[in-house]
């Protein structure tokens, strides 16, 4: 409701993700086999359509910017700043299932971008591991609770009308036992 009544309002970084996230717009089929570098690059080929999929504040920094750590290379697939929230998004992508090291990985990014990239008026670096399949216990477990780091679904089309229409009666049902429990 209020959603409904307010619009989408932003004062944490779970209140900007979506899950999952539809990349339908990208043309690729969820049936074919495809790489994380043609993922990227479908994205960069939509981009302004990918902004508006992520949601408000997105602004578009790089794809596969380097940084070098005591002489190795690294990258970060992409990078973008959120003017809301006054902070840098990290974005990795990944076309497996998720794992731990993956985890470990974004880790990483997130603390070199919070020690050496970001300055003392921004807030801490986010980092969105975009994932087709996810296990959410495996993510609670690798990362600690203070994490600023979200595994985010994403799928490349819309359910079909069966299944939107289930998840549409759960979430009322959730909602209604909300109501009944809140009075």
């Amino acid at each position: 409701m209020r959603l409904a009544n307010e619009g989408q309002t932003i004062e944490k970084p779970t209140d900007l993700l979506k899950n999952p996230l539809t990349l339908e717009f990208l043309g690729l089929k969820p049936d074919a086999s495809y790489s994380e570098s043609k993922l990227e690059s479908a994205i960069i080929d939509k981009l302004q359509m990918f902004l508006l999929e992520l949601g408000k504040g997105f602004l578009f920094e790089g794809r596969q910017k380097r940084f070098t750590f005591e002489e190795d290379n690294f990258y970060v697939d992409l990078v973008f700043y959120n003017r809301l929230l006054q902070c840098y998004v990290l974005i990795d992508l990944k076309t497996d299932k998720l794992t731990h090291q993956d985890l470990g990985q974004m880790q990483m990014y997130v603390n070199y971008f919070d020690r050496y990239v970001k300055t003392d008026f921004e807030k801490p670096t986010i980092g969105i591991l975009l994932c087709e399949t996810k296990n959410d216990a495996l993510v609670e477990l690798t990362l600690p609770k203070d994490a600023n780091i979200y595994a985010q679904q994403y799928a490349l089309c819309l359910p079909d009308k069966a299944l939107l229409q289930k998840k549409l009666a759960e979430w009322i049902a959730e909602y209604k036992g909300y109501e009944i429990g809140s009075r």
